[in-house]
């Protein structure tokens, strides 16, 4: 726990509907922690886009001196030692980001818990940091349609990126919860409501467990 506040590990295929998971938790009174956010609030830094200009030059920038994300996955998921540099370089500013935006809210009444929102939380090893990894399910089909509209990846595509991530058999093993993705808005958002009822209930368990 954190502060006393419990924290939501969310895990789950790409498409699976991790971030309407998320969102429902945050109307129920979770602080969401959007990874997703948390990088591109890093790629806006002057440092980071300094460094990443020294790396690769122009072609990772838009016209208005934006990163261009989808240029550097382009590298990065085509080059595993290019990925490793980003993540290595990456991944410590996000941790430190996340950790400033949990102390800010740590003593916020109205927070009762705290959700990561992180695709590769497992990977990087913040599963011991969590009092609970929920796994967000859904099938292969309705993950390709979401992405298709979402994204503009093909199936293919889909493939590709989560080849690079941990098998979905792994995490969901590794999960306390599994959730249908694939259901209603009522549905998605009734086992939320439940699942965060449980983990509440048990927070009280667990004496000084502070992370």
């Amino acid at each position: 726990m954190f502060a006393g506040k419990p924290i939501i590990g969310l895990v789950g295929g790409i498409g699976s509907g991790k971030s309407f998971v998320a969102r429902l938790f945050g109307e129920l009174g979770c602080a969401v922690i959007d990874s997703d956010a948390q990088v591109r609030a890093a790629y806006d830094d002057p440092g980071v886009r300094q460094t990443l200009r020294g790396w690769w030059g122009e072609r990772v920038f838009q016209p208005d001196g934006t990163v261009n994300r989808a240029a550097v996955a382009r590298i990065v998921f085509n080059d595993p030692a290019e990925r490793t540099r980003l993540e290595s370089f990456i991944h410590p500013l996000v941790a430190g980001r996340r950790e400033r935006e949990m102390e800010k809210l740590a003593t916020d009444p109205r927070v009762v818990a705290f959700v990561w929102d992180t695709p590769l939380l497992l990977e990087a090893g913040l599963r011991d940091r969590c009092d609970a990894v929920v796994f967000v399910d859904a099938p292969a089909g309705i993950r390709v349609s979401r992405v298709r509209r979402q994204r503009g990846w093909d199936e293919q595509e889909l493939r590709r990126r989560e080849n690079l991530q941990w098998p979905l058999d792994k995490k969901r093993q590794m999960s306390d919860d599994v959730m249908n993705g694939a259901a209603d808005a009522d549905g998605v958002r009734r086992q939320v409501r439940a699942v965060l009822s449980r983990i509440l209930s048990q927070k009280s368990q667990k004496p000084g467990s502070g992370h």
